[in-house]
């Protein structure tokens, strides 16, 4: 290859580079100048600050809450953000097109990525709720492998981040799923994170961390199982119910504002209750998802897990902005989720 040549390949390479890097969060290192010094980038960054849009997307008392910033230099900050990043109307056709090229995270069943329209969306929060052994971390696993597929593959080519407060992530799961798709067990589990959250605070604080991971590398997937055992444990009784409700409401924002800012695809599961009011008897079903109505609210797309024959499992689309109400049958096995065997 000719010295002409091989720089026209490694400028073709520097554009795509850039071209990737434009398609991505703006970094908050690019505010520095203009009466924004380098300290008070370390400020944010230590507040949890890690893109332009991540301080936009923030209320202006989150950035006064940061010490050393005044109220003089929030303004400048939000000011000189808002220049990088528009958040301004646009109009329904551009957000249509830019919808177009959404991608969605298979789950390994063909039949459940056809009731969710091609898979887990990105950019949005898909909770799944149901009693115990209706297959959600299980198909958290199958996520996390699947998320490292090629697109054409219907994988998001990224890499994972599995919260897992419960203590029910067990990677040989991944390793045989991984086999399934002839991945590399070992680079599979390379690419995804893990952490262990004891304590609800805890579990707020890793979002912190999560934020500053995807800065540095790219995720397509963000799992937390589950996101509401440790609130039903850290706080009891109706005297606590508003303190956690509110941290939890708070939780779920900062969970939606990493599907805004990285263009992950954010998968919580969530437990259930019994009703055992008078309302239940005239119910075919007395189990409903805990949380409340601020969790509802917070969930783009809700999935109800339940029971079926043997190893079947049926998902019905309790909650959709744009999916119809309907089911689909799949199954548990060894190499992860997949559709029924006859």
């Amino acid at each position: 290859m000719s010295k002409q040549a091989k720089r026209q390949q490694q400028q073709q390479q520097v554009d795509e580079e850039e071209e990737e890097e434009t398609g991505g969060p703006v970094l908050v290192g690019q505010l520095e100048g203009n009466g924004i010094t380098q300290a008070d980038i370390k400020k944010l960054m230590d507040g949890g600050f890690n893109t332009v849009e991540s301080i936009l997307y923030s209320p202006r008392k989150a950035l006064l809450a940061i010490k050393g910033i005044s109220e003089a230099k929030a303004d400048k900050i939000l000011a000189e953000a808002s220049k990088l990043v528009c958040l301004g109307f646009t109009t329904a056709t551009e957000y249509h097109e830019s919808r177009a090229d959404l991608i969605h995270v298979s789950t390994g069943s063909k039949e459940l990525d056809k009731l969710l329209g091609g898979g887990m969306e990105t950019g949005a929060i898909t909770e799944m709720f149901g009693e115990f052994r209706t297959g959600k971390t299980q198909l958290c696993h199958t996520l996390c492998v699947c998320c490292q597929l090629p697109v054409s593959q219907g994988g998001g080519e990224g890499k994972a981040m599995y919260i897992d407060t419960e203590g029910t992530f067990r990677p040989e799961r991944c390793r045989a799923i991984a086999q399934r798709y002839n991945l590399d067990p070992d680079e599979v589990l390379d690419n995804i994170a893990y952490a262990r959250a004891y304590n609800s605070d805890h579990q707020c604080q890793l979002l912190v961390q999560a934020s500053a991971m995807m800065c540095e590398s790219r995720y397509a997937l963000l799992i937390v199982d589950s996101a509401t055992a440790l609130y039903r444990t850290d706080y009891s009784g109706r005297g606590e119910l508003s303190a956690r409700q509110m941290s939890l409401a708070r939780f779920l924002r900062s969970l939606a504002r990493l599907a805004d800012e990285f263009g992950i695809a954010v998968v919580i599961t969530n437990q259930v209750v019994a009703q055992v009011d008078g309302a239940a008897m005239f119910g075919s079903d007395p189990k409903k998802p805990i949380g409340g109505h601020i969790m509802a609210h917070a969930s783009t797309t809700r999935l109800y897990m339940r029971k079926g024959r043997a190893e079947q499992r049926i998902c019905k689309v309790y909650d959709s902005p744009c999916l119809p109400e309907a089911e689909a049958t799949f199954g548990i096995y060894e190499d992860g989720i997949g559709d029924c065997k006859d």
